[in-house]
């Protein structure tokens, strides 16, 4: 998993490339924590453009991010996600609480 990311107006744009599975889940999140108790901004935009596989492990970074920001008055959104990770979110209702940008 390699993670880029750009501040950009209000929002933590964050770029992730690979697999968000079990092999890589410690480390993406700490890094995402890292980057969301550094940096100032309203809201984070994961941009999963890199993202071909997520497997449990990774959709519960992606819901322990989102409740860690909500309690910190920030917002969550998911941006370019492709069709097999958007069918994950779908079928586990992550859409219901984490809004997905077009």
């Amino acid at each position: 998993m390699t993670i880029n990311f750009k501040l950009r107006g209000n929002n933590l744009e964050v770029f992730l490339f690979g697999e968000l599975d079990e092999s890589v889940a410690v480390k993406t999140r700490e890094t995402l924590n890292y980057l969301i108790d550094t940096y100032s901004f309203s809201a984070m935009v994961l941009d999963l453009k890199g993202v071909n596989f997520l497997d449990s492990t990774g959709m519960g970074v992606v819901l322990g991010r989102y409740k860690k920001l909500r309690r910190l008055g920030r917002g969550l959104f998911l941006r370019n996600v492709n069709a097999q990770v958007d069918k994950v979110f779908a079928t586990c209702g992550l859409y219901d609480i984490v809004e997905k940008q077009y």
